[in-house]
């Protein structure tokens, strides 16, 4: 990882900050673009991932659109220069204003995700006096082989509509006269690593398309989520995901007559292209043995293996000993989870030592927080460093 071949001059800045590759980031870019082309393919930026302004400015060049989440990453979508017809918007729990916003802003499409929101979607357009381009986003029940955490496609899951209701209240969605059904919208899960679930979701896709075409509805795109994984475990090895082999498992197994296909990439695009850097505070023995290497990063900085239980490779990039210890890396956060990994061989690590916690780019900055007054972590970027 970068990482490594700047242990000395990361030392000036003030840790724990983020680390972004620029470079490995326009290489996924380019790789995702190019990929896509060969099959027609859109590609929409999950920007939940991570909404660093900067990181934005470069996928923007790519020609990418932006799936939100949220209200307010319609909002940063449309300040940052995104096309607003390339800006898709699904989520569980939708405001009122942040429909009308939305609206207001003309994008590409509302994803709803459940009848009472085409409802409401439907009543909040007629009070503006428009017909909204919205999509249906189908619960498709397929085991996305993920973190159950992030599993997002099963029946019992709080995300779409399911296929059942669809079907039976149909009546009720065709008379909703101020919307436009323009689309379909399905997403199983993130950090999938067994390519086989997409094949498996492709067949579903075809049955619910061609059911439901043959009930009425008329779909201009079918948008089939992403949910890609990376190399977590050793990302080195792969430091690219592998998006021409998922794109070719779409091409080979759905079957949509012509109808654009849209993906959501959002981990695959940004994750490896970040590293978390933080310096040992202190080392520190327990009454049982364990040795604990306590970091000036948290659980505020990178959640991800508090909430999930994720793993994150870490590295110490400065030590000066070929001597090694197992280490337990715990935060500053005043938590007992504050547990980045327990089970750590790395060189001997000293008071001052720069640890990189790898494959950071996604779900780290996005979901860090003020927690026991924390400053939120900085960010440098490869291109800005002399």
């Amino acid at each position: 990882m970068l990482s490594r071949q700047l242990g000395e001059k990361l030392k000036k800045y003030e840790t724990p900050f983020y680390l972004y590759d620029i470079a490995l980031l326009r290489q996924t870019l380019e790789s995702v673009s190019s990929a896509a082309r060969q099959h027609g393919y859109k590609v929409h930026y999950a920007i939940k991932a991570n909404y660093d302004s900067k990181i934005l400015s470069i996928i923007r060049e790519y020609g990418l659109g932006i799936d939100c989440a949220s209200g307010n990453e319609v909002r940063k979508a449309i300040e940052m220069g995104f096309d607003p017809k390339t800006i898709v918007y699904a989520g569980v729990g939708k405001r009122d204003k942040e429909i009308r916003y939305a609206i207001e802003q003309g994008i590409m499409a509302i994803n709803c995700e459940s009848i009472e929101e085409l409802e409401v979607v439907n009543q909040i357009s007629c009070e503006m006096g428009v017909r909204t381009d919205v999509a249906l986003r189908v619960n498709p029940d397929i085991d996305p082989k993920t973190n159950r955490c992030i599993d997002t496609g099963q029946a019992d899951s709080k995300f779409g509509i399911s296929y059942e209701e669809i079907i039976a209240e149909t009546p009720k969605i065709q008379a909703l006269r101020n919307l436009n059904i323009i689309g379909l919208h399905l997403h199983i899960g993130s950090q999938i690593r067994e390519l086989h679930v997409f094949e498996n979701m492709c067949n579903k896709v075809n049955v619910i398309v061609a059911r439901l075409e043959r009930m009425g509805y008329k779909f201009r795109f079918v948008d089939v989520g992403g949910g890609l994984g990376i190399n977590y475990d050793v990302p080195e090895n792969e430091p690219i995901p592998n998006f021409a082999s998922v794109f070719s498992i779409v091409h080979n197994h759905l079957e949509v007559d012509g109808k654009e296909v849209h993906f959501e990439f959002g981990r695959s695009i940004v994750g490896e292209c970040g590293e978390l850097i933080s310096t040992v505070m202190f080392n520190k023995t327990t009454a049982t043995g364990r040795k604990l290497l306590i970091i000036d990063a948290s659980m505020t900085e990178l959640i991800r293996p508090m909430l999930y239980g994720s793993y994150h490779n870490i590295e110490n990039i400065t030590a000066d000993t070929d001597t090694t210890e197992k280490y337990t890396i715990v935060g500053t956060a005043c938590e007992s989870t504050d547990v980045f990994d327990s089970n750590v061989t790395m060189p001997t690590s000293r008071r001052g030592d720069l640890l990189t916690i790898k494959s950071a780019g996604a779900y780290g900055m996005s979901m860090a927080s003020n927690y026991n007054l924390h400053d939120l972590p900085g960010a440098v970027y490869s291109d800005e460093i002399e």
